[in-house]
C-alpha cells in the first residue's frame, strides 16, 4: 500500500497541482508591493495595484494605449516562451487552474469532433489579431494627433478591448472588487440593495458574466475548452513553443504505439503524441501538463530539455 500511496505522490499531477495553487496564493499577494508587476503570458487580473505578475497581454494593449512600445512585455514573452514554452499554461496560469477545477467537478464530457477541433483552433489566432490591430491602430492614431474620433468610436474598449471582456479579468478582478466592496465603479441597471434603495450593475458587468459563465461551462464539458480555442496567451505561446527549449520525448522501446494510446487519450489538449517524431516533440498545443506520462504504465514519454 505505501508503494501504491508513493508511486501516486510522484507523478507529475500531484507536483502540478502543488505548483498550480502555489502560483495562484503568490500571484494574488498583494503585500509584495511593486511599482512594476512582471509581464507573464498567463490570464490574470490588472485591477488591483500591488499584484507581483500582470497579464502581458493586458500590458501590451494598456502601453500601446499610452502611446509606446511594450519593449518590456514583449521580451518577456519571448524569453519564457523560448525558456518554457507552453509549461506556463499547464503548471502556472490561474485560469487554468479553474479550468481543471471545473473538469474535476464535471465528470460527463463532450467530444469535439476532429474536423471541428481542427477549425476551432484558429479562433484563438483571430482573437489575439484582432486585439493586437485595435491596440496598434490606437497607438497609430495618438502617435499621428487623430485618435480622438477613433477613441469615441472605441469608447470603453480603447485601452484595453480583449482584457475588458476577459473572463479571468472578470472572475479575479471585477467580482471580488465588488464583494469587497474596493471600488464604486457600479453603476446603470437598476437593482434592489439590502435597505430597499437602488444601486446599479451597468450592462457591461452583465455582459462580462455572461461570458464568463459560458465559458466555464463550456471547459467543464471540454477539458481546456478556453486554452484550446479561445485564449490568445494560448495563440501567442503556440507560435514559440514551436521554437521552445523544453519538450517531450518518446521512448520507442518502451512505447507500445500499436497496442495502448492512452497517452492520446488523456490529454487535455488533443496532441497527437503517436503521430509526432519520437526524439523529441514540442506540439503548438502542448501545455506541458504531462497526463501523457502519468499514463503510460511503461514510462515511455519523459520531459527533454533542451
Amino acid at each position: 500500500m505505501n508503494g501504491k500511496i508513493r508511486e501516486r505522490l510522484l507523478k507529475f499531477r500531484t507536483p502540478r497541482r502543488i505548483a498550480q495553487f502555489t502560483s495562484f496564493i503568490f500571484f494574488s499577494a498583494v503585500f509584495f508591493s511593486v511599482s512594476e508587476p512582471l509581464p507573464v503570458p498567463i490570464l490574470w487580473t490588472a485591477r488591483t495595484p500591488g499584484y507581483f505578475a500582470l497579464d502581458a497581454l493586458t500590458a501590451l494593449q494598456v502601453t500601446f494605449s499610452q502611446p509606446a512600445f511594450p519593449w518590456f512585455a514583449i521580451a518577456s514573452v519571448l524569453i519564457m516562451g523560448i525558456l518554457l514554452g507552453k509549461s506556463l499554461c499547464g503548471w502556472i496560469c490561474p485560469f487554468g487552474l479553474i479550468q481543471d477545477i471545473v473538469d474535476f467537478i464535471k465528470r460527463g464530457k463532450r467530444e469535439i469532433s476532429p474536423r471541428g477541433h481542427e477549425s476551432l483552433l484558429y479562433v484563438k489566432y483571430a482573437i489575439l489579431i484582432f486585439t493586437l490591430l485595435i491596440s496598434v491602430t490606437f497607438a497609430v492614431s495618438k502617435t499621428t494627433g487623430a485618435s480622438q474620433g477613433y477613441e469615441n468610436a472605441l469608447g470603453i474598449f480603447a485601452k484595453a478591448p480583449f482584457t475588458l471582456l476577459s473572463p479571468a479579468e472578470t472572475l479575479f478582478g471585477t467580482i471580488p472588487e465588488m464583494i469587497l466592496g474596493f471600488r464604486n465603479a457600479i453603476l446603470e441597471i437598476p437593482v434592489l440593495d439590502a435597505l430597499g434603495g437602488i444601486v446599479s450593475l451597468p450592462l457591461l458587468f452583465w455582459v462580462q458574466l455572461a461570458l464568463m459563465i459560458s465559458v466555464l461551462v463550456f471547459s467543464a464539458y471540454v477539458p481546456r475548452g478556453w486554452c484550446k480555442y479561445f485564449c490568445p496567451h494560448g495563440a501567442i505561446m503556440a507560435i514559440l513553443n514551436r521554437f521552445s527549449f523544453l519538450g517531450l520525448r518518446r521512448d520507442p522501446v518502451k512505447c507500445a504505439k500499436g497496442e495502448c494510446r492512452l497517452c492520446v487519450e488523456v490529454c487535455p489538449m488533443n496532441v497527437r503524441i503517436l503521430d509526432l517524431p519520437w526524439e523529441k516533440f514540442s506540439d503548438p498545443e502542448c501545455i506541458y501538463c504531462l497526463k501523457c506520462a502519468d499514463s503510460c504504465s511503461n514510462g515511455a514519454i519523459s520531459l527533454k530539455y533542451p
